[in-house]
């Protein structure tokens, strides 16, 4: 984290199988328990990015597949009016 980055506190209830094996694995690594929620949220919030962006692209892609079997039925056209 950066100087000029901006913390938030969080009250945050974990279930309690979620704890445990939380603090068997941050002991473990040898990492503090918040450094390793930040972690852990950063890498969730990027999974979901990634699959809001490529269902995002799978939409558009199908609308511009659709355009572009219209443009190329009007270049088929022009090619048989020759």
């Amino acid at each position: 984290m950066d100087k000029g980055d901006a913390v938030k506190n969080l009250s945050l209830k974990l279930e309690d199988d979620i704890f445990q094996e939380t603090e068997k694995i941050v002991t473990k690594v040898k990492k503090n328990r918040n450094r390793y929620i930040n972690e852990a949220i950063e890498f969730y919030n990027r999974l979901h990015k990634r699959r809001l962006l490529s269902k995002q692209l799978s939409k558009e892609s199908k609308i511009v597949s659709k355009d572009s079997l219209e443009v190329l039925a009007e270049f088929e056209k022009l090619n048989d009016e020759d």
